[in-house]
């Protein structure tokens, strides 16, 4: 782990962007002695493989001969809505 000033790391840059591609080193910018940020390669993100499939346990059970798309008779109907 290479640790540089945030001035030095200004004046250093092409260099230490160096020593991460090469070596994967990692930089720790410090300001006032204090770690701020870190300069690390670049790894592309994983692709996620999704298998998404249907829970058969879940799968709605209408009652016999009931069909969701039959409109509803003037009865069934709130009161407001009529």
């Amino acid at each position: 782990m290479i640790t540089a000033s945030m001035h030095e790391a200004k004046s250093r840059l092409s260099e230490l962007v160096k020593a991460v591609e090469e070596t994967g080193e990692i930089v720790v910018l410090q300001r006032n002695g204090k770690p701020v940020a870190e300069i690390r390669p670049y790894l592309p993100p994983k692709k996620i493989r999704r298998d998404l499939r249907p829970e058969p346990s879940l799968r709605p059970i209408l009652a016999p001969g009931y069909d969701p798309a039959e409109p509803l008779s003037d009865d069934e109907w709130p009161e407001d809505c009529r």
